[in-house]
C-alpha cells in the first residue's frame, strides 16, 4: 500500500461527510499476532507519515484505516530530512495511556484532518503508554514527556474518533475560514 490521502473534516469550506464518518468512528484493536492486514496498515501509515514533512503524528483513521495504530515523532520535531524523521519516529499499535502526571498544560494544536485551524488544547505533560511495536508486535511500556506526550495524546484521540475541534479551547484560524467555522461550530 502506497502513500494515502489524509482524510479531513472539511475542504474548501465544504464538510467532507464520508471522511467525517470515518474519522469519527472508534478504531478497532489490531489483532495479535499481526496478520497481513495489520502489517499492510503499518506500512501504509509509515509511508504516508514519512511522505509528509509537515506532521509530527498521524493515526490510521486519518488515512481511512479503522485500526488502533499511530505514527509519532518523539524527538527533533522540526527536522525535515525523511531518513532522520524515520529515526526519530515510531509506530505504536493498540496504544493505551496507563498513567498521566502533572498539571494540564494548554497549548495551541493543529491537525491535518482539520485544515487551517489551530485550537488550544489542555494535555498532560507526562504520560505512560502500553502498546505493541511495529516490528514483531512486542509489548512496550514507554514514558513520554512534554511535546512528545502531547503528540501521543493527540494521536490516541484520533483512535477514539476525537479531534481538536471537540475541545473547548480558543480557535485560531485565518479570516477566510471564520464564516465557515462559525457555521461548523454552531451546528455541531
Amino acid at each position: 500500500m502506497a502513500v494515502q490521502r489524509v482524510l479531513t473534516l472539511w475542504d474548501e469550506g465544504q464538510i467532507m461527510e464520508t471522511d467525517t464518518r470515518i474519522l469519527r468512528a472508534p478504531s478497532l484493536e489490531a489483532p495479535l499476532p499481526f496478520n497481513a492486514e495489520v502489517n499492510e496498515a503499518i506500512r501504509a501509515l509509515w509511508d504516508t507519515f514519512l511522505d509528509r514533512d509537515d506532521s509530527v503524528g498521524l493515526a490510521a483513521p486519518q488515512i481511512g484505516i479503522n485500526l488502533r495504530i499511530i505514527a509519532v515523532r518523539t524527538t527533533n520535531f522540526d527536522v525535515k530530512d525523511r531518513e532522520q524523521r524515520r529515526l526519530d519516529s515510531e509506530i505504536l499499535v493498540n496504544p493505551r495511556i496507563t498513567q498521566t502526571r502533572g498539571e494540564l498544560v494548554a497549548l495551541e494544536e493543529g491537525c491535518l484532518s482539520c485544515p487551517g485551524v489551530n485550537i488550544e488544547v489542555s494535555r498532560f505533560p507526562e504520560i505512560k503508554v502500553r502498546a505493541f511495536d511495529d516490528e514483531k508486535g512486542k509489548k512496550l511500556n514507554k514514558r513520554y514527556l512534554d511535546f512528545a506526550a502531547r503528540v501521543v495524546q493527540h494521536e490516541i484521540d484520533h483512535l477514539d474518533g476525537k479531534l481538536i475541534v471537540d475541545y473547548e479551547g480558543p480557535v485560531y484560524a485565518p479570516k477566510k475560514y471564520h464564516s465557515f467555522l462559525q457555521t461548523y461550530f454552531d451546528n455541531r
